[in-house]
């Protein structure tokens, strides 16, 4: 039995989402930098709805009541369709869950979904060098390292080098 739920994030999430990132702001830094009230989650969620962006929220399934409190957030931006079938992996975990394996249950489902319903050839997560957390979930996930780009995005407003780590569908051929 699965111990995470994962969903596609709805704009009703917003302020359980609001909550969960400000209990984890030290949690996240240096390495991420999500919105902390619902100004930044409207903003946020707009683009996902503009532009070729799916969201998943996981969820602690074992937790009482209708919603398990947020164990992360899974984001595949920029996919590209036909000849080339990749996208872009963005995730953080939260702090109340940290430590616990709820990340690696919920990668691996962001991932099954990445390559089961949007059918997807290829995933690309970058990582920052430091962030030895993210970098042991990718492997536990089954990414591999293909490269480095030095100053490749900008967070809390420094650009920041970060590794690239890819993930590709064993079944491709029939994409």
């Amino acid at each position: 039995m699965s111990r995470i739920t994962l969903q596609p994030i709805r704009r009703s999430d917003g302020p359980d989402l609001v909550i969960a990132n400000r209990e984890s702001r030290a949690h996240h830094r240096p390495y991420a930098d999500p919105f902390q009230d619902m100004d930044g989650f409207h903003l946020w969620y707009d683009q996902l709805i503009t532009t070729p962006t799916v969201a998943l929220l996981a969820r602690n399934a074992s937790e009482e009541g209708a919603k398990g409190g947020i164990v992360g957030v899974f984001t595949f931006s920029q996919i590209a369709l036909g000849n080339f079938r990749s996208a872009y992996l963005g995730y953080y975990g939260q702090a109340a869950f940290a430590g616990r394996g709820l990340m690696t249950e919920a990668l691996k489902s962001a991932v099954a979904y990445a390559f089961e319903e949007l059918r997807l050839h290829r995933i690309e997560a970058n990582i920052q060098p430091e962030n030895h957390r993210s970098i042991a979930l990718a492997k536990r996930c089954g990414f591999e390292k293909e490269g480095y780009s030095p100053l490749y995005l900008k967070i809390a407003g420094e650009w920041r080098d970060h590794e690239r780590w890819t993930r590709l569908a064993k079944n491709s051929a029939s994409l």
